[in-house]
């Protein structure tokens, strides 16, 4: 790795600076993002011009290589102003980061502008055969997050070996070879633009896919950025980290436009004509002031691990992988608790759609409906692991 590229890269407090800065911007286009289900493109070219979408690319095609808890500082930033904003820069930095696992050959071309965009899925819900001189893919890739922005999508499928096995790889596939379905309607989350991506007799060149076993177990580079800090990690906590800031930021948005409204707000049917004097408000924002206090705390826990194991290289346990998806579903849940307070506290007239805390609201909901999110989910698998048990899920 050539340290002085790393050398340039901004500060973690530059580069969260920067977004908190851009908040307004988002906060501004997140209404045109839910109409239209996608990121207005001016959102897009704010976080570009910012170089937060720099942050996980090879630093010697340009881009930053910053280590998980600056990523994840930057996306909670972010999410103050838009979760969607935020979920999809945190998509567009996992993809790159996988991207950056590929050979240099591959690298080079997918990061040539290192201001194009990929995406990616790492469920593998494709099939893929061997062909001369590489594989063809089939399938489809749902909840593809920022996919009509990005150029390039990191897709797993399932390749069919000619001795009658199976093994999962990662692709990596120009997004002009693929067919988008747009069937991105949903109640949260709206603007990330997750549509579905499908493989119609795609052939995928050799170079172009990798196992993904090396991906999910760590240290799975194919390039000179191979042995580079942020790439030792395993794909799950450094997915888990990324995704978790979208909601702490969710969180901590929540409070801003409460608070913002706040001022002069009565409390209807009463006999309060100041919203802020009424104890059930302190209660309230005290209670929902410590479960943010409590997002945080998982959030950072994981950013902080990953950054310590990266940097120590030592290898991972199956208790601390199985500690950050538990980090991860109470993030989303201590998150899902405060909006919820928050929400319930800002009365009827926040039922309307340019007041923000009712879309907060919906997207903190769906980001705790996501597989790998859900609070049950990694709650029962953490309690799997200290009771003796085997995980159930390759996905740790």
């Amino acid at each position: 790795m050539d340290t002085t590229e790393l050398a340039t890269s901004p500060s973690r407090a530059d580069l969260v600076a920067r977004a908190a800065q851009l908040v307004p911007t988002l906060r501004e286009n997140a209404f045109w993002a839910e109409e239209n289900r996608q990121l207005h493109e001016g959102t897009v070219k704010a976080m570009a011009e910012a170089g937060l979408l720099r942050t996980r690319l090879p630093a010697r095609l340009g881009g930053y290589e910053s280590d998980m808890r600056t990523q994840v500082e930057v996306l909670a930033e972010l999410a103050r102003g838009d979760g969607s904003a935020s979920w999809t820069a945190g998509v567009w930095s996992i993809s790159a980061w996988v991207a950056g696992l590929f050979p240099d050959a591959v690298q080079d071309e997918v990061f040539a502008s290192p201001d194009d965009l990929v995406s990616g899925i790492i469920s593998p819900t494709a099939m893929a055969v061997p062909a001369k001189g590489g594989i063809v893919v089939n399938g489809r890739w749902a909840f593809n997050s920022g996919a009509k922005h990005s150029k390039w999508n990191t897709n797993a499928a399932v390749l069919a070996m000619e001795d009658g096995s199976f093994q999962p790889v990662m692709t990596l596939i120009p997004l002009a070879s693929l067919e988008i379905d747009d069937d991105w309607h949903t109640a949260g989350l709206r603007g990330s633009g997750s549509v579905s991506t499908v493989a119609h007799e795609v052939f995928v060149p050799e170079g172009w896919y990798i196992p993904l076993g090396g991906i999910l177990e760590g240290h799975g580079g194919h390039g000179s950025n191979a042995d580079a800090l942020i790439h030792r990690a395993p794909i799950m906590p450094t997915a888990c980290a990324t995704v978790s800031a979208t909601a702490l930021g969710l969180a901590k948005g929540a409070k801003d436009v409460f608070f913002e409204r706040l001022p002069g707000r009565k409390i209807t049917y009463t006999e309060y004509t100041d919203q802020s004097q009424a104890p059930l408000t302190h209660l309230q924002v005290a209670e929902a002031a410590v479960k943010i206090d409590e997002t945080e705390f998982h959030v950072y826990r994981i950013a902080d691990l990953v950054d310590a194991k990266n940097a120590s290289d030592e290898p991972w346990t199956l208790e601390e992988r199985a500690r950050v998806r538990l980090d991860t579903g109470a993030a989303c849940l201590r998150a899902k608790e405060a909006v919820d307070i928050l929400n319930t506290a800002s009365g009827a007239s926040s039922v309307y759609t340019h007041v923000p805390i009712q879309r907060i609201e919906r997207d903190v909901q769906t980001l705790n409906l996501h597989a790998v999110m859900h609070p049950n989910t990694n709650l029962e698998l953490y309690g799997r692991i200290m009771c003796g048990l085997a995980p159930n899920t390759q996905y740790l």
